[in-house]
């Protein structure tokens, strides 16, 4: 998901449910690799200097740019562990609760409120909670969301507000998806976990009208059980959705001349590397036999006092999946088709 975002060391990054901070991390080293690249003449084997100036520069993108919020106080600890284990600084990750801010009693909304407001972000990555056993009932959240709100399906196929009475529960992921939405300013994007019946489900069509009214949908990429069932105990299909959100020019004039026509990338993940028991797989032969991949590495060796490179040649088992394809195919498509919104 970070690789298809892509995102720069100018961009605000948030993780609305961060968890251990998995996005957040992934990011830094995202943006590292960028660094790297800047910075290094040679990217594998950096100078004292140029390892000083990467990670200063890793710093301050971790405490100008990098947020996070949930709503466990433990995984807070957590995350902000691991992004200081990966920039050497703190990150802006809070204890909150997403769905409710700005309002709240717990400790990390006022802080973040401060510097993390609604439409200020240029990328939100997360995997909020979902389904239905955990819904959201309480009326000063809900009322915060039209997704709360009744719908009824228009004449010319469209939707609209039924009522101004709202839903008495909602699942979080709906809320989630709004809250995201509108948690970037125009021109942001989002890449989000969401359970695959949002969409395919009939019942949830308004949805999908309120994301393509509101966004551009980048990329929509289903992914098989094996994703969550180890760690996590989800035993659903998921899909990872990529959005822009629309200006409010792009939205009027949608709105005058009908919806825009154009491509999205779509791909459907059968392996990711790894079995329902959360054991690695690989690729292998249609006899059965692993497939082993002869791989060049260079390293760094200290011969008589002086610093020498020697290559090395390895074999590798190749892991069975295909995300990384997907990611390359998705970059292929948006070299071919430019970026909707531009």
């Amino acid at each position: 998901m970070v690789e298809i975002i892509d995102p720069k060391e100018s961009d605000k990054v948030l993780d609305s449910s961060c968890g251990t901070g998995g996005f957040l991390v992934s990011s830094l080293k995202h943006i590292e690799h960028k660094l790297r690249s800047e910075v290094c003449k040679d990217p594998k084997f950096p100078t004292s200097e140029e390892w000083v100036e990467v990670h200063k520069r890793l710093a301050r993108f971790a405490t100008d740019k990098l947020f996070g919020a949930d709503f466990d106080p433990a995984l807070v600890r957590a995350a902000q562990m691991n992004v200081v284990m990966g920039a050497n600084e703190m990150a802006n990750i809070h204890h909150m609760n997403s769905l409710e801010f700005p309002l709240g009693h717990l400790p990390g909304a006022k802080e973040f409120n401060a510097k993390g407001q609604i439409g200020t972000m240029d990328i939100v990555l997360t995997n909020p909670p979902f389904g239905a056993d955990i819904p959201v009932t309480d009326d000063h959240i809900l009322e915060q969301y039209e997704l709360a709100q009744n719908w009824e399906k228009t004449e010319n196929g469209g939707f609209r507000v039924k009522n101004s009475e709202l839903k008495p529960s909602v699942a979080p992921e709906v809320l989630f998806i709004e809250r995201c939405i509108k948690w970037v300013k125009p021109g942001g994007r989002i890449g989000i976990v969401l359970p695959d019946g949002i969409l395919s489900n009939p019942g949830d069509e308004y949805i999908r009208h309120w994301i393509m009214k509101n966004c551009w949908v980048l990329a929509s990429i289903t992914i098989p059980v094996e994703a969550f069932i180890v760690e996590a105990n989800v035993n659903i299909q998921t899909t990872l959705l990529f959005l822009k959100r629309k200006t409010q020019v792009e939205m009027d004039a949608e709105e005058i001349a009908g919806e825009k026509v154009y491509p999205i990338f779509m791909a459907i993940a059968e392996k990711v590397g790894f079995d329902r028991r959360g054991n690695p797989i690989f690729k292998r032969q249609p006899d059965g036999e692993e497939i082993w991949k002869t791989t060049l590495e260079e390293e760094k060796i200290r011969v008589k006092g002086e610093w020498k490179k020697r290559t090395l040649k390895r074999k590798k088992r190749i892991p069975d999946t295909d995300l990384k394809e997907i990611a390359t195919r998705f970059h292929e498509f948006r070299a071919a088709n430019p970026e909707p919104g531009k």
